[in-house]
């Protein structure tokens, strides 16, 4: 893994049940982000950047990570409880449902903060 040119290629590398993950939180973000963010890879992982990295998230064995920034972490921290989460990163374990509610907000979030950040 690691090696992807794009997103398509780097969620095709997995098994059906973890694209369907990915493919989940990749349409949650793009609900949520202005038409003009770009969706890349870096880090070697599925970003969209929006004057600068918005959000990656990640396939691992037993769960996906999602990297929203530090600062994105703070704000949302009383509602991580039920997750495994350090100063960037949050993991959402494989055997659970994804909190896409959760996802946008924190998407919707980043994209206030980097535009803010822009001005």
């Amino acid at each position: 893994m690691g090696g992807s040119k794009n997103t398509d290629d780097y969620i095709a590398e997995f098994p059906p049940n973890v694209q369907q993950k990915l493919e989940q939180i990749r349409a949650i973000v793009k609900e949520n982000i202005p038409v003009e963010a770009e969706e890349c890879i870096n880090y070697k992982m599925p970003t969209f950047k929006l004057h600068g990295n918005l959000v990656h998230y990640a396939a691992y064995q037993n769960q996906i990570g999602f990297y929203p920034s530090p600062s994105a972490i703070e704000f949302f921290k009383s509602e991580l409880t039920n997750y495994t989460y350090s100063k960037g990163a949050i993991q959402f374990p494989m055997d659970k449902p994804l909190p896409l509610e959760l996802i946008a907000a924190i998407v919707q979030f980043r994209v206030k903060e980097n535009l803010m950040k822009k001005k």
